[in-house]
């Protein structure tokens, strides 16, 4: 008969000691959508990649390519920048990449997905609409369609990680409103297009203890239901 015990998580009095720590320290909670089954569940879903570090992972060789943001004019502070310092085979660095990132500007007023081969891994950068100061969510919709293009006309550009876009600096993402938008719009937008890759949140959403937080997306039906008054 199976045991229907939970299991410890640490070793010798690690449990209790960290449930100390959870009471007093930063720290976020993870609720399971569903209950694993024996039966697979094929609906094509983002995995929330909660209290992982994506430039770990990157320089680690988990993934293929990276969808994040890039600008044509300082791209020294993004993760585009660092990603192309820490990986040994890339021959980018803030400079070169702003100065290829220029050759697209004034061309168009649509968001642009430039590509940066860094070996190891192919960044597809979001370039906000020349002339703009920041990137919306219709921007990101429209590039992230192309961007589930271009992986799947190469597929050895999976596995693939995104940023989430929010809390950047130089590549602010508004709403219609010019307001930071949900991380959940954020999901929609990119489980629209198709995409179903891996979505990193921001450091700042690391702080979200007092919020039920789900590991995928789309979210359980329970949280609809819930916003309509049920349970």
């Amino acid at each position: 008969m199976a045991s229907t015990t939970q299991p410890p998580i640490y070793d010798r009095d690690g449990d209790q000691l960290m449930q100390e720590v959870a009471s007093v320290t930063e720290h976020i909670v993870l609720v399971p959508d569903a209950l694993p089954t024996k039966l697979p569940d094929l609906t094509p879903r983002l995995r929330i990649m909660w209290g992982q570090h994506l430039l770990d992972d990157l320089v680690a060789g988990r993934y293929r390519s990276l969808v994040c943001a890039v600008n044509a004019q300082d791209n020294s502070h993004g993760i585009i920048s660092q990603v192309a310092a820490f990986l040994p085979t890339s021959q980018w660095d803030a400079k070169s990449i702003t100065e290829y990132a220029r050759n697209f500007d004034n061309k168009g007023g649509k968001a642009k997905v430039l590509k940066y081969d860094m070996d190891a891994v192919e960044v597809l950068a979001i370039m906000r609409p020349t002339g703009e100061d920041r990137l919306t969510l219709s921007d990101l919709a429209s590039a992230m369609r192309i961007v589930v293009e271009m992986i799947q006309r190469k597929p050895e550009r999976i596995p693939s990680a995104s940023v989430s876009f929010l809390e950047a600096r130089a590549n602010l993402l508004v709403d219609d409103r010019g307001q930071p938008p949900t991380f959940e719009s954020v999901l929609r937008v990119m489980n629209e297009s198709g995409y179903t890759g891996d979505v990193y949140p921001s450091p700042g959403m690391w702080r979200s203890g007092s919020t039920a937080l789900f590991a995928r997306y789309p979210f359980s039906p329970s949280l609809e239901a819930r916003r309509s008054g049920g349970y």
